[in-house]
């Protein structure tokens, strides 16, 4: 596992005893996404993904807070599709109807990007993936860094069920 420190993007680098057409399905099937995405605790109740240059992207994430539940959506659009080598997608802070949000509008701290990018690089060898995530625009010791960090964790335990002993 190695974590390069960006101050403009989280990189995380993980590798999964799977072959990349397991990896690419986990990551790019709505149902299997939602089983893994998130920082602990965090649920996907909705994503819908249109795995395409130019499709779009959707997702609400649950989180509980001292002041109770919390639901956050996100909206994006496919910009690379490279299918078992890479997926790029952007990433902004929306309304439930995937209208983007300013970074105020939605409670962040100023300075916060009203769009990101979200960059995964599959690389396959002897049944073994390397997946590079690099999420741009999101600083490396952010919550955001964290968040993937846990996501990725979870990632490997579901990879670990469908793929099996």
């Amino acid at each position: 596992m190695t974590e390069a420190a960006d101050v403009d993007a989280v990189v995380l680098e993980r590798r999964f005893d799977a072959p990349a057409e397991v990896i690419w399905r986990l990551w790019t099937d709505p149902d299997h996404f939602a089983q893994w995405y998130g920082p602990d605790g965090a649920a996907i109740p909705i994503a819908t993904m249109d795995v395409r240059v130019g499709g779009r992207r959707h997702l609400a994430m649950e989180v509980t807070t001292p002041n109770g539940p919390m639901r956050m959506w996100f909206a994006g659009e496919y910009v690379d599709v490279v299918p078992h080598e890479r997926l790029v997608y952007t990433e902004s802070i929306s309304d439930e109807d995937g209208n983007v949000l300013t970074p105020e509008a939605a409670g962040m701290p100023p300075g916060h990007p009203v769009v990101t990018e979200v960059r995964i690089d599959l690389e396959e060898h002897e049944g073994v993936t390397t997946v590079t995530v690099t999420h741009t625009g999101v600083p490396a010791n952010s919550p955001g860094a964290a968040g993937w960090a846990m996501a990725l964790a979870k990632l490997e335990l579901l990879v670990a069920e469908v793929t099996g002993p």
